[in-house]
């Protein structure tokens, strides 16, 4: 006869006793009990075990995917548990785990009488406890229905009330799934595998469905003493367990007497799997954790049994680390951070840093917040065009600007090389990146229209609406992922999008919630769109940004950027289905990079445009779109500005906006006064965040304003 057979035999003659009376139950824990008299207290305690209800929440590891599906890792917590079906459980496990556990599982009603009774005669006579007599429907009731347990008497007696009710309403299959599923073995790393497949990832780096008789024995032996059996705390007493449970296995006809053999030889073969701690795309990976909290609550994270589908494409993530390392490859390089979100969907499809997770946990892609530089110009010009202002016929003069008579105070602007161009218009402007004429044109559009400009592309961080942000001076800077979304806008055809690293969040019960259902917001008209469009592709083209044309040809728009003493240096992007934004600079925002070896001065025409060039080789590759012709062609009209060449300022159009800083500033000088007052000694005034105060810093090679 097989060990199959066997077991299907003792299957059938398994006596299924019928719902027992609780003074039945309690009649022979009493009896198994030393110490304890009196049936009515032990029936009293019975009659207060709660109803089985629904299972105690005990938590489940949470799990986040890449857009393809593959896993990036779990959430960490101080317990781990995975689920498999029962299909997925070996047979091995199964049978291990009732020789060692509850040899007498498909006899008992939920509670084994005589095993209570036997462990009660041992542990009298050695004078400490040795064995437990719970069966696994009693140790299943602790896990699941009882919450935060006490080791106590009237524990078991609960435990026994419950049990017996559980075995009438459930079969012993799903009580064994579900046992196999919940038990604790064991703790590695501070965090305890609950389950199987937690305990064959954590002591063998396998699935719980490969695991061979050896390692079965193994895990089936440690939940009795999960610290004390810890392979890798104590190996002797983990092999000298596992084979307590295969002769278990052999004395009850599960294995053959060879097979226990064999197994009982075999060495230990322990491996501390990483499956449950390592994971992919770290940075990323956290800033999915945080919109997690931010959505759903820390409660509900901290539950777990999510599985959460990102927007992150692996592909791409690969690229713009490989466009990273390949550029940045000198001697003490600069860092480096790319972001890539898709025009139409708002989805990341890659948020990747330079350097290593371990060294550093903070996200320049998400978290830092740098000057851009001239990309912000890009701000002015959106300005510029939703007021109908005409880029080819409206000029401005090239030359040095140094005005005392603006609601703002003195503002000094030059040019990085101190050439002008004369009167040039917009769209010459933009190419050289001219920050005379730039300044210019915000205080024309007015630096308020500015900011409201920048917020309705997706810029959340701080703007205080002053001139010197149009050049990109602000006081604390944006992020590449803010100015990926920025610029995504304009490749939508004026449409913004919401950005969003999470596709959708399934919850335990499969609940599921669609997180990036469409929300955009047109915010400029497709018109107005393509005319920066057209500026901006002449800029890939002929201008700052054509760095990145040695390793991408389709057609592109975008805009580089540098800050003064070369600290930042950006390039941002667009096709038609990705915005891209690089940006390169040092952590540490006070070094600049001016002595990058075989590069010298980095620029946004340097290295951003390179890597930038690079990854969307590789992103796009040759599927290559030209910008579709708007539905609503731009018509604009040449500028009648007060710093125009064409005509003259309306006050009236931003009378508002100059009251609006000049009242403010008024309320600041009132409140230092009074500052000054109280203070024994004279403090210096807090310098307010303008451009260039006396005597003016140069610009940056394409334009760049200092920063803030």
């Amino acid at each position: 006869m097989t060990a199959r057979e066997r077991r299907k035999r003792r299957k059938r003659r398994g006596n299924r006793h019928g719902p027992i009376a609780i003074g039945t139950v309690v009649l022979f824990v009493l009896g198994a009990i030393a110490g304890f008299s009196g049936l009515g207290y032990v029936i009293a305690i019975a009659a207060s075990a709660p109803p089985l209800g629904k299972p105690v929440n005990r938590g489940l590891t949470s799990s986040v995917y890449a857009s393809n599906g593959s896993l990036l890792g779990y959430i960490q917590s101080d317990e781990i548990s995975t689920p498999v079906p029962w299909t997925r459980i070996p047979q091995d496990m199964k049978d291990a785990t009732i020789a060692i556990e509850d040899e007498r599982f498909y006899k008992h009603s939920g509670v084994d009488y005589s095993a209570i009774v036997r462990a009660a005669v041992r542990n009298a006579s050695s004078g400490k406890t040795v064995q437990g007599g719970s069966t696994i429907t009693m140790q299943l009731v602790r896990n699941l229905y009882i919450d935060q347990p006490k080791r106590d008497y009237k524990r078991k007696i609960r435990e026994a009330k419950l049990a017996s009710e559980l075995e009438s309403e459930r079969s012993k299959k799903w009580i064994l799934d579900q046992y196999l599923n919940s038990a604790p073995y064991g703790t590695v790393g501070g965090q305890s595998a609950m389950g199987v497949q937690a305990a064959a990832q954590t002591f063998f780096a396998k699935n719980a469905k490969d695991l061979d008789l050896s390692e079965s024995a193994l895990l089936a032996g440690l939940p009795q003493a999960p610290t004390d059996y810890n392979p890798f705390l104590n190996p002797q007493a983990a092999v000298a367990r596992r084979n307590e449970v295969l002769a278990k296995m052999g004395e009850h006809g599960y294995i053959t007497q060879s097979e226990m053999k064999d197994a009982i030889a075999s060495p230990l073969r322990v491996k501390r799997g990483t499956r449950y701690t390592k994971i992919r795309e770290p940075y990323f990976f956290d800033y999915v954790k945080q919109r997690l909290i931010d959505k759903y609550g820390i409660n509900t994270v901290r539950r777990g049994g999510l599985k959460i589908y990102t927007t992150i494409d692996r592909k791409a993530q690969q690229y713009a680390r490989d466009a990273i390392n390949s550029t940045l490859n000198m001697a003490d390089p600069p860092s480096s951070a790319v972001v890539a979100t898709d025009p139409k969907t708002g989805y990341v499809k890659a948020m990747a840093s330079s350097g290593g997770y371990g060294q550093s946990q903070f996200n320049l892609a998400a978290q830092g917040s740098r000057q851009p530089g001239s990309a912000f110009k890009t701000m002015v010009l959106m300005t510029a065009l939703r007021q109908g202002i005409s880029p080819t016929s409206t000029t401005y003069s090239s030359h040095p600007i140094d005005l005392k008579d603006t609601p703002y105070g003195p503002i000094k602007v030059k040019t990085y090389s101190n050439n002008y161009n004369g009167t040039i218009n917009l769209v010459r402007a933009t190419l050289s990146s001219d920050n005379s004429v730039y300044i210019q044109l915000d205080l024309d559009v007015g630096p308020k229209n500015v900011k409201q400009t920048a917020r309705d592309m997706g810029i959340r961080s701080k703007l205080n609406g002053y001139p010197a942000e149009g050049l990109g001076g602000l006081e604390r800077g944006v992020s590449p992922l803010e100015m990926s979304r920025a610029y995504a806008t304009i490749a939508a055809g004026g449409v913004r999008p919401r950005q969003e690293v999470i596709n959708r969040v399934v919850f335990p019960g499969d609940k599921e919630d669609v997180v990036t259902k469409p929300v955009h917001k047109r915010v400029f008209t497709d018109g107005e769109a393509y005319e920066a469009t057209k500026i901006l592709q002449q800029n890939v083209v002929g201008g700052t940004g054509t760095g990145s044309r040695a390793y991408f040809t389709c057609p592109a728009a975008g805009k580089t950027g540098t800050t003064d003493s070369f600290r930042d240096a950006w390039f941002v992007g667009y096709t038609l289905g990705l915005s891209t934004a690089v940006w390169v600079g040092y952590p540490d925002a006070q070094r600049p990079m001016t002595n990058v070896p075989g590069v010298g001065s980095v620029n946004g025409g340097s290295l951003p445009t390179t890597i930038w060039g690079k990854f969307m080789g590789k992103a796009v590759g040759n599927k290559c779109k030209d910008f579709p012709e708007p539905t609503t062609p731009f018509e604009g009209k040449a500028f009648q500005g007060k710093y125009a060449s064409q005509g003259k300022r309306d006050g009236a159009k931003h009378k508002a906006d100059d009251e609006e800083y000049t009242e403010g500033k008024k309320k600041e000088k009132k409140k230092e006064s009074k500052d000054k007052k109280k203070e024994t000694k004279k403090t210096p005034a807090e310098p307010e965040p303008e451009p260039a105060p006396e005597p003016a810093p140069p610009a940056s090679p394409d334009g760049g304003a200092p920063a803030a």
